[in-house]
């Protein structure tokens, strides 16, 4: 007979980790700066969740990461038929049942403002690494409490709270359009927008068109996806005064059109909209992180690679690639996508041995993000249906991607 284990819940694991540091209840919420009733409640299982802040309060506490109280879902698998836990969580936080039905809000005190963009930074970090179960188990809850400050405060705090509620849609939307769930993802962008209209940072909306030029790409919609990323471009386009971020983000989005015109075969169009962003990444002379989101010569260097890539223009891309400056300086989710795009290259030269050894170095640059990306485990699949070997440093990789014969 085979034996069910259930998961140890977020009171259990608080519970184990206290004993673990010798600490009793009360001296885990001082060292925490909470409440004793909260620590009891969830160790007792009468609060199954808790807000983003006290899960960092309490991490911070009791010296772990966040996500070593949550616990890592099951995965973001979405490979098999529905959605898993981690996913369905996501778009729960997106479009709650509750609101329509009116139930109470949650009853615990909403965070501060100032542990709200704290708790947007980290998310975004985890989001950058690749860490996509991190982000199933910690995001969901960033939209509540966003939601939760926004709806207590008022003025400029209530303002500051629809800024990170924006950007934690947008957070969610990119993540679910990687996962396949564009629906999901055009949802959350509705609300990014809606929330960042009432927010206090201007470049907010433009933010908000570079994901959805993606998510719309991602579905397929070339010409829209396009055409919104150049008319937001057309807003912004900056002058010779322009601060460094306007120029970053007028540069994205030239590239989010160029990823598009890419894919709808407009080959002038891609070369005129990157000589304008190369240009503009010139005027930066080294990369930016803005809105989670790098833009300088290194990314533009990276796009170019991507495109000739799209356009298999394999020789070219490979030659491109080893011109690309300073690649450490890019998060390490761009990095192992631009190994990806090498490996593509070289495949496509019938150079399988270096396309091989450009995924190893995407897995041990983002391992856990080479799982969900579909290009990636397309080209294992080929790679490895052109291999006669039976062992082989790709059998080993397909292996850890659940890659299956």
């Amino acid at each position: 007979m085979e034996l069910f284990h259930e998961e140890p819940g977020i009171g259990d694991r608080i519970a184990r980790l206290r004993l673990r540091r010798k600490l009793t209840q009360e001296g885990l919420a001082e060292r925490a700066g909470l409440s004793v009733d909260v620590v009891r409640k969830l160790e007792q299982g009468v609060r199954q969740t808790a807000r983003l802040s006290t899960l960092n309060a309490l991490a911070k506490a009791l010296d772990v990461e966040p996500s070593a109280l949550v616990g890592k879902p099951a995965t973001f698998e979405v490979r098999g038929e529905g959605d898993q836990p981690s996913v369905l969580a996501l778009r729960q936080a997106v479009s709650p049942v509750s609101e329509l039905l009116g139930e109470e809000p949650d009853p615990e005190d909403p965070p501060g403002i100032a542990a709200l963009q704290d708790a947007l930074r980290s998310t975004e970090r985890i989001r950058r690494e690749g860490r996509m179960a991190e982000i199933g188990a910690l995001l969901p809850q960033l939209i509540k409490d966003a939601k939760a400050v926004a709806h207590a405060a008022t003025g400029s705090e209530a303002a500051a709270a629809q800024s990170v509620l924006a950007e934690a849609y947008q957070v969610a939307a990119t993540t679910l359009a990687a996962l396949g769930k564009e629906d999901a993802a055009f949802t959350a962008l509705e609300r990014a927008m809606a929330a960042a209209a009432k927010g206090d940072d201007p470049h907010l909306e433009t933010v908000g068109f570079s994901s959805l030029a993606w998510v719309l790409t991602k579905q397929g919609r070339l010409a829209d996806a396009e055409r919104v990323a150049l008319k937001a471009a057309e807003r912004i386009e900056p002058g010779f005064r322009s601060p460094p971020v306007e120029l970053a983000l007028w540069g994205i989005l030239l590239l989010r059109a160029a990823t598009a015109a890419v894919r709808r075969e407009r080959r002038d169009t891609v070369h005129e909209l990157l000589a304008m962003a190369t240009a503009a990444a010139a005027r930066i002379t080294v990369d930016r992180l803005d809105y989670a989101t790098p833009f300088g010569p290194t990314n533009a260097g990276v796009a170019k690679v991507n495109f000739l890539v799209e356009m298999e223009e394999s020789a070219a891309a490979l030659r491109a690639a080893r011109t690309v400056p300073e690649l450490h300086t890019l998060p390490p989710t761009w990095r192992a996508r631009f190994h990806v795009d090498r490996a593509l290259a070289y495949a496509d030269l019938d150079k399988d041995d270096a396309a091989v050894a450009a995924l190893l170095t995407a897995e041990r640059t983002a391992p856990e993000w080479m799982r969900y990306h579909s290009t990636s485990l397309r080209l294992v699949a080929d790679l490895r249906g052109r291999e006669r070997r039976r062992a082989s440093p790709l059998t080993e990789l397909a292996d850890r991607l659940d890659l299956h014969a």
